[in-house]
């Protein structure tokens, strides 16, 4: 059905995909690569030019021509009067964006196979905008991540940079030859154009690639990971009294996220949120188990209630006697940072569990 609708907007004539030639970003490139992704745009070919004549011939432009239009596929975003934001965003849209927009739905339900109606890819949607699309767009158009005069006031110092290993950063390289690497080598001796258009293409691959491993990811592990924190959530009080344990059923579901989202969209309050997550550290019989400590939010590194600290950086016989009678023998280790822990049994995790809820 994705296809279908996606159909409407074009007639299956040769299609080509405008964008500037020169210096190319991550943006376009990653633009170009997404509208690829469609069954009608898939043979598309690519003109990268400036010449306005010539950019009124194709069906589509990105990131150049003034204009954004999406009645005439017109994807620039460097007009002055344009403020546009993805929706329930603050951030600008770079050529990137404004494709994802108008296409990403369709793009997604063409990757999922369902139908672009379907609740799924509108979660899809948003966790890939949040994810991957929107760092894009703050880059293309200078928008830091943090306020610099805050940093400053604050005295917060960077350790190191790390500005050269960003996905833009590696597509910047790319407009620059490389004569140590064969497979970035001039494509025609005789055509610089020639040249910068198959850089062009290995850059529109590079950031194509990782959203597509986004993409991938999100569809795959993320989405179907919800409905297992989802029903663990609603079975929370069978678990422990307290409310504050998630019995996750096998190892390596992604939770954190989906347990803070479906937390907030059930409205539980600070003193009811789930403390500790307990799981399997394989899928074989007979696993060892871990229990985590849930930190306040996905980005801080503070438990909102750490493993008791007389447990900290134990290990083996020695956690067992701290541990007590009351719990089997098996434990393994609790981090001295507190944030995680180790028991040989399901059965022995719960209690270190109860202990700590108790504590």
């Amino acid at each position: 059905m994705a296809t279908e609708v996606a159909a409407k907007r074009m007639k299956m004539d040769t299609v080509q995909i405008g964008t500037h030639n020169g210096h190319f970003h991550a943006d376009e490139a990653l633009a170009v690569y997404m509208l690829r992704m469609l069954p009608q745009y898939s043979s598309a070919s690519l003109v990268r030019t400036r010449d306005s004549a010539l950019l009124d011939t194709c069906h589509t432009v990105v990131d150049v021509g003034g204009t954004y239009d999406d009645t005439k596929r017109r994807y620039d975003h460097h007009q002055r009067e344009f403020t546009n934001t993805f929706p329930e965003h603050k951030t600008k849209l770079s050529s990137a964006g404004l494709v994802y927009m108008h296409y990403g739905k369709a793009i997604i339900a063409q990757h999922t196979k369902l139908p672009i109606e379907h609740p799924d890819v509108e979660l899809l949607f948003q966790k890939l905008y949040d994810d991957f699309i929107e760092a894009i767009d703050a880059n293309d158009n200078g928008i830091s991540k943090y306020n610099s005069s805050k940093l400053e006031e604050a005295g917060i110092q960077e350790n190191f940079k790390s500005g050269g290993i960003t996905l833009p950063a590696l597509v910047g390289d790319l407009n620059h030859e490389d004569p140590l690497n064969p497979d970035i080598t001039r494509a025609t001796t005789d055509s610089p154009q020639a040249e910068e258009d198959y850089r062009f293409g290995q850059a529109s691959s590079l950031m194509g690639n990782a959203f597509l491993r986004k993409l991938h990811g999100a569809a795959t592990a993320w989405l179907p990971a919800r409905s297992v924190v989802k029903t663990s959530f609603e079975q929370r009080q069978t678990q422990h009294e307290s409310g504050q344990l998630l019995v996750l059923p096998r190892a390596g579901i992604p939770w954190k996220e989906h347990l803070y989202n479906i937390e907030q969209e059930a409205g539980i309050s600070e003193e009811k949120k789930i403390l500790y997550v307990i799981y399997p550290e394989k899928e074989e019989q007979g696993s060892k188990w871990r229990i985590q400590a849930v930190s306040k939010d996905m980005a801080s590194f503070v438990n909102r209630k750490s493993l008791p600290e007389p447990w900290c950086g134990v290990r083996d016989s020695e956690l067992d006697a701290l541990l007590g009678s009351d719990v089997e023998d098996g434990a393994v280790f609790v981090h001295a940072s507190g944030f995680i822990g180790g028991h040989k049994t399901e059965a022995g995790v719960r209690a270190m569990a109860s202990k700590a809820l108790a504590g």
